[in-house]
């Protein structure tokens, strides 16, 4: 059995009917891409638990079924295209937030996150402020927020987009280096061509809320998002 199984998850959305089902194998990266409006980010919040699945819809987590579980109960983690980090908060806080949430200490959680803020180059920014960085730093500060509780499954609904191709090609690498070292599953929505087939294990193309095209990186191109 495949680590994540997702089956039937479908609504009705935006003049949309949704429909998806797939496996992500620990370590994989599934990436969904295709036009705007298709579908995409819906599908993860589906995933999520920040909407509503549909009748009959199944979703597993390491043989778990987390269908009607809480979003804070399913094992995952999700990154946004915003950063939306806590602007009352320091750097070092809002990297530890997911910990302290969990009962650990603040100061053994603040210890853990100064460690991952080095894994992401930034070491020395625990005592800055959000509103002191920049967009790539803000960022890296989000993903380690995601990923310091180590979820079994990452959701990421196109967190570079706002930032530029040499950040968003080096944020990447990041991404699919820390998924290595922590084999989670992941599930990335974007609408870049190069990003797909850079980290994709597996990419889906969607059109209209239903799937149209599955495969590797190697036979996945720009002809298909058409």
């Amino acid at each position: 059995m495949a680590f994540i199984t997702i089956e039937n998850v479908h609504m009705h959305w935006d003049s949309l009917d949704i429909s998806f089902s797939t496996q992500v194998d620990k370590g994989e990266m599934l990436v969904i891409t295709g036009p705007s409006g298709s579908g995409k980010s819906t599908i993860l919040r589906m995933i999520a638990g920040l909407l509503p699945a549909g009748d009959g819809a199944t979703v597993f987590v390491n043989g778990a079924n987390v269908t009607d579980a809480a979003p804070g109960r399913r094992s995952l983690g999700m990154a946004f295209q915003s950063p939306a980090l806590f602007q009352h908060m320091t750097v070092v806080d809002n990297a530890s937030y997911a910990l302290v949430s969990a009962g650990m200490s603040r100061r053994e959680a603040r210890a853990k996150a100064s460690e991952w803020l080095e894994k992401f180059g930034l070491s020395g920014f625990e005592k800055r402020m959000p509103d002191s960085l920049s967009g790539g730093e803000a960022q890296r500060v989000s993903l380690v927020r995601t990923l310091i509780a180590e979820p079994a499954l990452v959701l990421f609904d196109e967190p570079f987009s706002a930032l530029d191709a040499p950040l968003r090609k080096k944020l990447g690498a990041e991404i699919r280096q820390k998924q290595k070292e922590l084999s989670f599953a992941g599930i990335m929505v974007t609408h870049d061509i190069e990003e797909a087939k850079a980290l994709g294990d597996v990419i889906v193309v969607l059109k209209e809320g239903r799937e149209t095209w599955r495969g590797g990186a190697a036979a996945f191109g720009e002809e298909l998002l058409k």
